[in-house]
């Protein structure tokens, strides 16, 4: 039986990139002031108050109050208590439809029973951790490779981050070469080497914060979409030693937010096998979301190694991993394996690879797979998709809705779709003004649509799962509405 996958129909990357090109061109389009501070004033500071009141003891001893960055939202992050299917509760008791699915990983929707009943039977039986081998360890790549062609093995780590470092690290033994270059504006963890390029395509180190730029002496970026750009920086690295990889997003950067044409990951196969550099697809997001076979089943090409992530632990900690063939995944050789033919990677992690973990992945893979989950998320995604862009229309905003699958995008200000051109220096401090002021507007809108009952990651981006359903979309747009009917130009 061929595979489904979640993406019905592929968005024309060539309308949404001129739509979002004229969308920075505009004037801020935001939630009205006096509208923000009602939410505030009467939501916020009226119906949250047990989230406020913990949110401010924590800030004395948690740095901003929370220990990650999508906890974090305008006015002041709501305290999660309760997370179920479709939706979230928070500690005041209210209740809000949940669009950031923890950043993505659970396709199934939220703690469902036929993963969390298994989880409660390992954690009966075994515990959390033992340090020493579980029989899921080996059911879960199994897994994995027999849905992802590419992956002829598979080694679990503690996060995507890891996973990302342990790629560069395998490319650069395998090839001899030193040079990684990524696609500009994606992210690949808050690894030193890989904090480049952040966000805005051209913002090199701009965005890296206490990384030493040395660390950036073999890391370079190229602009998405364009193969002449990759080329002639592969081309340039054959002088001084050749690149040992190439790593991209596959749906585009930030999961999609510039979205890249069909044939692009094509293409970037083709070089790489023309310049001798590996391929490393970052299916963090990408992967059993947009396919069982993944991204790259979907665009028929075969990397040579692929990072996991999110869903791979079902929502659980630890979700990280490596896959590839074996050839590359010989440098990740746990043990004795292989000491004497081959130098090994150093990758490490305690914790990477519990049986918690692992039993958590294997059921949330062979229920997404049992239950059709990626299609169905992706329909309902379709679906918003297109009533969002009904009120854009039936409020003449210049904002942007397009989504791969059931990964969703409403861009109201398009932070994310600058670039900065080094070769005109006097351009980048304003676009580093643009996006920092419309990167605050974008967490307003969030703060408006989180008092409207709905939950969005950054206000820009929207996660679908299978958890959802038809009968919910009326009230959804209901809700959608009433903060478009409240924006205007920024004053």
């Amino acid at each position: 039986m061929a595979e489904t996958f979640g993406i019905s129909k592929y968005p024309d990357a060539d309308r949404i990139i001129s739509q979002l090109d004229h969308l920075i061109k505009q004037p801020i389009y935001t939630i009205r002031q006096d509208k923000l501070q009602d939410y505030v004033e009467n939501y916020f500071n009226r119906k949250c108050l047990k989230s406020k009141a913990m949110i401010e003891e924590a800030r004395e001893i948690i740095p901003g109050g929370v220990q990650h960055n999508l906890a974090f939202n305008y006015p002041f992050p709501l305290v999660i208590t309760k997370a179920e299917g479709a939706y979230l509760y928070d500690l005041d008791g209210n209740k809000y439809y949940d669009f950031l699915q923890a950043g993505g990983p659970t396709v199934l929707g939220s703690n469902p029973t036929s993963v969390r009943t298994k989880v409660i039977e390992l954690l009966n039986e075994c515990g959390p951790s033992t340090g020493l081998f579980h029989e899921y360890e080996y059911k879960l790549a199994k897994l994995i490779s027999q849905h992802i062609k590419s992956v002829d093995m598979f080694r679990m780590l503690g996060s995507g981050t890891e996973a990302c470092m342990g790629a560069i690290r395998v490319a650069r033994l395998a090839t001899k070469k030193k040079h990684i270059l990524k696609m500009g504006g994606a992210y690949h963890g808050w690894s030193d080497q890989l904090a480049y390029g952040l966000r805005v395509p051209g913002s090199k180190w701009t965005q890296a914060n206490g990384v030493p730029r040395n660390c950036f002496k073999y890391t370079q970026e190229f602009f998405p979409n364009d193969l002449n750009d990759l080329e002639k920086k592969l081309r340039r690295n054959q002088l001084r030693g050749g690149t040992a990889a190439v790593m991209i997003e596959p749906v585009g950067p930030e999961s999609g937010t510039r979205p890249l044409h069909y044939e692009f990951n094509k293409g970037v196969e083709a070089l790489c096998r023309k310049y001798g550099a590996l391929l490393i697809f970052d299916e963090v997001v990408t992967a059993f979301r947009i396919g069982m076979s993944g991204a790259q089943g979907y665009y028929g090409v075969s990397p040579d190694l692929t990072v996991f992530g999110k869903v791979v632990a079902g929502g659980y900690p630890s979700a990280g991993g490596l896959g590839g063939k074996k050839e590359y995944m010989k440098y990740l050789g746990a043990g004795l394996d292989g000491a004497a033919k081959h130098k090994k990677a150093l990758v490490g992690g305690t914790m990477a690879a519990n049986p918690l973990s692992c039993v958590a992945g294997y059921y949330t893979l062979c229920e997404i797979d049992r239950t059709n989950a990626t299609q169905k998320a992706g329909l309902f995604a379709d679906q918003l998709v297109a009533g969002l862009q009904r009120l854009i229309e039936k409020y003449k905003l210049p904002f942007v809705a397009f989504n791969q699958g059931s990964i969703c995008h409403l861009e109201t200000v398009g932070t994310m779709h600058y670039s900065i051109n080094w070769s005109k220096p006097w351009q980048i401090p304003a676009v580093l003004k643009a996006t920092s002021e419309r990167k605050k507007e974008m967490e307003h809108m969030g703060a408006a649509y989180m008092a409207e009952g709905i939950v969005t990651l950054a206000g820009s981006r929207l996660y679908t799962s299978a958890a959802y359903e038809d009968s919910m979309l009326p009230d959804i747009l209901d809700r959608f509405d009433r903060v478009f009917q409240n924006v205007a130009i920024k004053a």
